[in-house]
């Protein structure tokens, strides 16, 4: 399964590839780390943004994305343009996408801690999030809590 990690930051997509095959992890070549929405307030952006995001998940056969979900209010809530960057992937037709909470992030990388350090696998540190949100939906089931 190939899955594509997503964390949105201001008007930035930080994504990462991910694909776990007979019990195998692997960090495919992908052409980009990053996705940004130059204008804000721009409809024509927008889509073209939307347009990218849609190709990239098409050539590199992408069975899932999986965005990291952002609090709606507090001192860590997401601004109003990741909320606009969400939606927009999340109504890409014929695109698997999940919002998974941060919470079921912390507890599968709990149950299911990465085995190499993040350093080793030639990623950026502003992939890390996105790298962690693909990882822990890929073994969310793998290891899941059993219940007492």
């Amino acid at each position: 399964m190939r899955v594509c990690g997503v964390d949105i930051n201001s008007n930035d997509v930080n994504v990462c590839l991910l694909s776990l095959t007979d019990e195998l992890f692997e960090l495919p070549d992908f052409r980009t780390r990053k996705l940004t929405l130059r204008d804000i307030n721009s409809t024509q952006e927008l889509r073209y943004f939307q347009q990218t995001f849609a190709k990239l998940m098409e050539d590199y056969k992408v069975d899932q994305v999986v965005i990291r979900q952002r609090p709606m209010k507090g001192k860590f809530a997401g601004g109003a343009v990741g909320f606009k960057l969400e939606a927009t992937i999340e109504l890409i037709k014929d695109l698997k996408v999940t919002v998974m909470p941060t919470t079921d992030i912390k507890d599968s990388l709990k149950r299911n801690p990465i085995q190499i350090d993040y350093a080793e696998t030639d990623l950026k540190a502003f992939q890390e999030a996105a790298f962690n949100t693909a990882y822990a939906y890929l073994m969310k089931d793998k290891f899941a809590a059993k219940d007492e």
